[in-house]
């Protein structure tokens, strides 16, 4: 069941007597404000969730927390209304996101490559320890 809310009231009026009519009233003037919405560009990003991401999850060298540093001043800076100065800090804590992160990637990269060729060594020796000399065990026939 839906409520429907009474319309709003309306504003008292006074009725005029008869013997007045409205040429004698005084006039009054009614001044219409409306802002105009100028085209502002969108406030500078703070990237503070892939600084938090990057602390938490790539934190070589303490690129992180630098990055998430500069991303709290870049949010800071945007409370405040200082829009240069938080495009400023925010752009650095982007620079520092991109660098752990290639950073991250590259050492990743690095230990795949290590354990791969490892247990591939490991397994080599493996096969040439333990394979029987005349072809799969059988003996000769």
């Amino acid at each position: 069941l839906e409520e429907t809310k009474p319309p709003p009231p309306l504003p008292p009026y006074e009725v005029l007597p008869t013997e007045v009519s409205m040429e004698e009233m005084p006039r009054s003037t009614t001044v219409m404000v409306e802002e105009t919405q100028q085209q502002q560009s969108p406030p500078p990003r703070d990237h503070l969730v892939w600084s938090l991401f990057t602390t938490l999850y790539g934190n070589f060298c303490c690129l992180g927390l630098l990055a998430f540093v500069f991303s709290v001043k870049s949010r800071d800076r945007k409370v405040l209304g200082d829009f240069s100065g938080a495009l400023s800090y925010g752009s650095t804590a982007k620079y520092l996101n991109i660098t752990a992160l290639v950073i991250n990637i590259v050492i990743v990269v690095i230990v795949i490559v290590v354990v791969s060729l490892v247990a591939a060594g490991v397994f080599r020796q493996y096969q040439s320890h333990y394979q029987p000399p005349y072809g799969y065990g059988y003996g000769r026939t």
